[in-house]
């Protein structure tokens, strides 16, 4: 029998992430399993490849085309000035091919990319170094961080910022990924000119998906899907009020080179490299951390 005991605290800290099922790739020790997770690189969004096929990117084409058509017809929940600036955008119809296109092509990039810089002149592989965000996980459970080669103390005095850049500046300098700057994982005062540098470039040099004008980044063809399905029922007749008709976007920008704060229909008035996105529940925060000047027609 156990003495009774008395528990002299309150366990009421922070809940901890749940990491949901992960591949166990090997133990290290008796207390040490090793596992295979995802990481959510921080401060871009390449193009989505949730088509799968060509057949179903085919099928996102006509949706959008769809989606073009409510929208003129003034059935979709937006602004005239959003669906003046999203329509010759839906209205190529190659949309979604494009979208699978192009991330196809960013993924096959990326895979080069990390076997040549994790690649040692030996033929050895480097490990990766990896930064993580304050808030360590999203909402699916992938590790937030900036990623790079691990580079020895000794390379590391040999080499530039840019060499030794991690592989999300990469991305952005190839055009693949958009920069897409989440408040408040902002990158550090010395990086973020860099980055800056090589988005501007990518985008005046037309690399990766710059290449194709009115192509949708990744995260205004999320926008576009949900904006697709929220129409449709209100077409197909069912009751979507309030709130959950504006669900299709979330996210207000904010311009870093004047401080300017514009609400979720209006982002496109900030050039893309200088956006700094927020979410609606840290737009308070952001507004007293970054000195933010909200637009007199900010959307609520």
């Amino acid at each position: 029998m156990f003495d009774p005991i008395q528990v002299l605290w309150s366990p009421a800290g922070a809940v901890m992430p749940n990491l949901g099922s992960r591949a166990l790739t090997d133990v290290s020790d008796g207390d040490t399993p090793n596992i295979r997770m995802p990481i959510r690189m921080l401060s871009i969004d390449t193009p989505e490849v949730t088509a799968r096929s060509e057949n179903g990117a085919a099928k996102v084409d006509a949706k959008f085309l769809e989606l073009a058509g409510w929208i003129e017809d003034g059935k979709a929940p937006v602004s005239s000035k959003f669906a003046t600036y999203i329509l010759p955008r839906l209205k190529t119809g190659t949309a979604g091919t494009l979208q699978f296109e192009q991330g196809s092509a960013a993924s096959a990039w990326f895979k080069n990319r990390i076997n040549e810089r994790l690649t040692r002149p030996t033929g050895s592989k480097r490990k990766l170094f990896m930064a993580t965000a304050d808030k360590a996980f999203d909402n699916y459970n992938r590790l937030l961080a900036y990623v790079s080669p691990s580079y020895t103390r000794k390379e590391r005095d040999t080499m530039s910022r840019r060499e030794r850049a991690t592989f999300n500046l990469d991305l952005v300098g190839s055009g693949w990924a958009a920069p897409f700057i989440l408040f408040p994982n902002i990158p550090g005062e010395l990086d973020l000119p860099l980055y800056l540098d090589l988005a501007t470039k990518a985008a005046n040099e037309n690399r990766g998906q710059y290449g194709t004008e009115n192509f949708l980044p990744a995260y205004e063809y999320r926008m576009c899907e949900k904006l697709y399905s929220i129409t449709k029922k209100i077409v197909d007749g069912d009751s979507v009020t309030g709130k959950d008709r504006y669900k299709w976007r979330s996210r207000y920008a904010a311009d870093m080179r004047d401080r300017k704060l514009y609400g979720p229909e209006s982002y496109m008035d900030v050039p893309l490299q200088y956006r700094i996105w927020i979410w609606p529940d840290d737009v308070q925060k952001a507004i007293g951390a970054l000195n933010l000047i909200p637009e007199p027609d900010l959307v609520d």
